[in-house]
């Protein structure tokens, strides 16, 4: 997200996290801090704007240079940093020795995982000991964003400690097909192009329905 009135009216939706993604080839890219009445949504900030805690923000990053996401990182007061290229798992370990505790204390790294078949999931392993979370999205020509599913049940062969979330193409339909899939490290739901009414604009009012079946 990069508008500021837009992640205010979805933050008093009661969501957990918000994702700004800093990848120049992407239609989201974000350029500069999203504002609104002259503030910085920061957790802080928003409380006079929202009845709901404000959730955490996620910097997606795509095989960037380390210099660049520990700027962003702090400039943006991101709270989680997801790497969604062929980052190495050395590169996470020097980020996270950068920016813990001195810059960003306690901020946490997710590694996006492209899955087409049950093979694919054990590329998890080699990231094991230095992220907090996984995404499984779904393998394709692009970089994420590409509306389509991947069969859910290959997750089975996931059997990692540390918590995942599923992406890949979950729309306004999906929401019987979340609340029937069951694993224990299941965390949560990467909502994105399908809950858009442009690139980096998020359908309010569909977030809404989506969410309330969900909780129902």
């Amino acid at each position: 997200m990069r508008d500021g009135e837009n992640i205010r009216q979805v933050v008093e939706l009661g969501v957990d996290w918000i994702g700004l993604i800093f990848w120049p080839e992407s239609p989201r890219n974000v350029t500069m801090i999203p504002t609104y009445a002259g503030i910085i949504p920061d957790r802080a900030d928003l409380s006079p704007f929202t009845s709901h805690s404000s959730p955490k923000r996620v910097g997606v990053f795509v095989d960037e240079m380390a210099q660049n996401i520990i700027t962003r990182a702090v400039n943006f007061k991101l709270d989680l940093i997801q790497m969604h290229g062929h980052e190495t798992p050395t590169l996470i370990r020097n980020l996270r020795a950068t920016l813990d505790p001195d810059l960003r204390p306690g901020i946490q790294f997710i590694k996006a995982v492209s899955v087409s078949s049950r093979d694919d999931i054990a590329t998890y392993k080699d990231y094991e000991d230095c992220v907090d979370y996984f995404l499984f999205d779904t393998r394709c020509k692009t970089v994420g964003g590409s509306g389509e599913h991947f069969d859910w049940s290959i997750l089975d062969a996931y059997d990692s400690e540390k918590p995942f979330l599923l992406s890949g193409g979950i729309g306004p339909d999906d929401a019987d097909r979340i609340k029937a899939f069951h694993h224990p490290k299941f965390a949560g739901i990467d909502l994105n192009s399908r809950f858009e009414t442009e690139p980096g604009m998020k359908d309010v009012e569909a977030l809404r329905t989506f969410l309330n079946r969900l909780s129902e």
